[in-house]
């Protein structure tokens, strides 16, 4: 850029700060050198500069306001919208199984990761995917999600005779995109193509204080944070992404978060009820563990489909029972989704611009009116967000499907010593669901000394009876299907890895 250039955007850069009320931001220019100055004004330049103003006030306001409750508007999906892994008939589920493994078969479906997140409440400074929970194997979720991708791949060319292709989209942010591109390079994509691999980013917007005013980090440096994962819609447009999927063919998406470690990669029974439905949007839940439980409902508002925070619901409406003794509003929400790509389309091009802002409080470091750094020790700013879900509003027809938690949810978001969702929590869920399909099979779970450890269900704290260590790659089993000639009437010593060389191994015993 030419020394006029410069001068140039600097001077329309002063303009609109002073405009927006942020001229703050510019309270250490003379101090920075020529580098930091060129570094700190593309920053700038690239800032929405027009909407800052709007962004600020918006920010402090939400902010200062309280939770709006929603729930003299609420009722719950009506059943011809649901389906269930627990309640719907075995012929069902296996209808809907085989049209989901169908369209993985013809290159219709596509994964899509929400990755932008950092690992700061895990207490890690790296991606989260790159996270070992401690199993065995040694395994990050990355790598499991990996394995999983090529299992379901196997299962439809299986059973089609295809050879098909699921592409993993990944959306990552300014903070996760290089080191995560790093980490897939260094393991050699966990054997996927990697032109099957999309990694994109999504934008990022100035932290916030309480009376609105743009939080720095440094001194030429304004604190950034990702746009929550509603990002996504812009993303896909910021990055061709909708182009992409089109020349691909892909017509459905699973969209998933990075830290459920039991999440079904491409799940075809989820993908196949979605379809079947007709539907453009659906989202996956879990029964509520209890009315407090603090999280979203999936539910519908003055008769439109959405995700009503647990805050912003009485406990007296949580706590409401149908005649069964069964919650009214159980259908917890856990950021596990279906969209078809011309809604994806739609929501990007149409009702970008309608999407709910959410206020996140969180401590935010800074350089106070000396330029001194400062880590505050209690929450000093405003990150605002969007939500996935809140794409659910614009659905014309959307569809709700029940799984079992301790099959398909052990969230990973806390360090050890949290009350819940820990790596210990995490690895005794994966450790419990593969003891289950191991003993369903008749197999029998050892320890050391040769004594029967029967499976337990995972618990949130590692408890007094954690689950036996018994760990299946993803490589020889996606369902637990395929175990029981592999397993049955075997005794396993754990800790137990099923790997893909172990399973040869078993199937070579097999056929001696």
């Amino acid at each position: 850029m030419s020394l006029t250039a410069k001068m140039s955007s600097l001077e329309h850069v002063k303009q609109s700060l002073e405009r927006a009320g942020q001229d703050h931001v510019l309270r250490f220019w003379p101090e920075l050198s020529e580098e930091d100055r060129d570094v700190f004004l593309q920053e700038l330049v690239k800032l929405d500069l027009k909407g800052l103003k709007d962004h600020c006030t918006r920010a402090a306001k939400a902010a200062a306001s309280t939770p709006r409750i929603l729930d003299v508007d609420m009722d719950p999906v009506p059943p011809e919208f649901m389906g269930s892994v627990r309640k719907s008939d075995r012929k069902s589920l296996t209808e809907w199984e085989d049209e989901g493994l169908l369209h993985i078969s013809r290159n219709r479906v596509g994964a899509l990761l929400l990755a932008g997140g950092q690992g700061t409440r895990l207490g890690v400074q790296y991606p989260k995917g790159m996270y070992k929970v401690g199993l065995p194997s040694g395994k990050t979720l990355y790598q499991i999600q990996a394995e999983r991708l090529h299992k379901i791949r196997e299962l439809a060319d299986g059973k089609h005779g295809s050879k098909c292709t699921v592409p993993w989209y990944i959306m990552t942010s300014e903070f996760t995109l290089a080191p995560t591109e790093k980490f897939f390079e260094e393991n050699n994509y966990f054997g996927l193509e990697p032109s099957d691999i999309i990694m994109f980013e999504q934008r990022m917007i100035p932290a916030v204080t309480f009376d609105g005013k743009v939080i720095l980090q440094g001194k030429g440096k304004i604190a950034m944070a990702p746009d929550g994962n509603g990002g996504l819609y812009q993303a896909l447009v910021d990055n061709n992404i909708l182009e992409d999927m089109k020349k691909r063919g892909v017509e459905y998406l699973h969209v998933y978060c990075v830290d459920n470690i039991l999440v079904k990669m491409a799940d075809p029974v989820f993908i196949g009820f979605c379809v079947t439905k007709g539907a453009d949007c659906g989202a996956k839940v879990v029964e509520k563990s209890h009315p407090a439980e603090p999280v979203g409902v999936v539910c519908r508002v003055q008769g439109v489909p959405q995700v009503v925070e647990y805050s912003e619901i009485r406990l007296e409406m949580a706590e409401l029972r149908g005649p069964g003794r069964e919650l009214v509003y159980s259908a917890g929400n856990i950021c596990n989704h279906f969209f078809t790509r011309t809604f994806l389309q739609d929501v990007s091009e149409k009702f970008q611009g309608q999407l709910k802002q959410h206020v996140a409080i969180k401590k935010v470091p800074f350089v106070d009116t000396c330029g001194s750094e400062v880590k505050p020790s209690k929450p000093n700013g405003i990150k605002m967000e969007k939500f996935v879900f809140d794409a659910f509003p614009f659905s014309r027809n959307f569809v709700v499907f029940e799984v079992i938690r301790e099959d398909e949810f052990s969230p990973l978001k806390n360090a050890e010593g949290a009350s819940t969702d820990t790596p210990t929590s995490a690895r005794n869920s994966l450790f419990a669901l593969h003891g289950r399909w191991a003993t369903s099979v008749g197999a029998m779970l050892l320890d050391h000394h040769g004594n029967n450890i029967p499976p337990t269900a995972s618990s949130e704290s590692a408890g007094d009876c954690p689950p036996a260590q018994c760990e299946i790659s993803p490589l020889v089993s996606y369902f637990g299907e395929g175990l029981e000639q592999l397993l049955k009437g075997k005794k396993l010593v754990t800790p137990f890895i099923l790997d893909k060389k172990m399973a040869e191994k078993l199937q070579a015993q097999q056929h001696s």
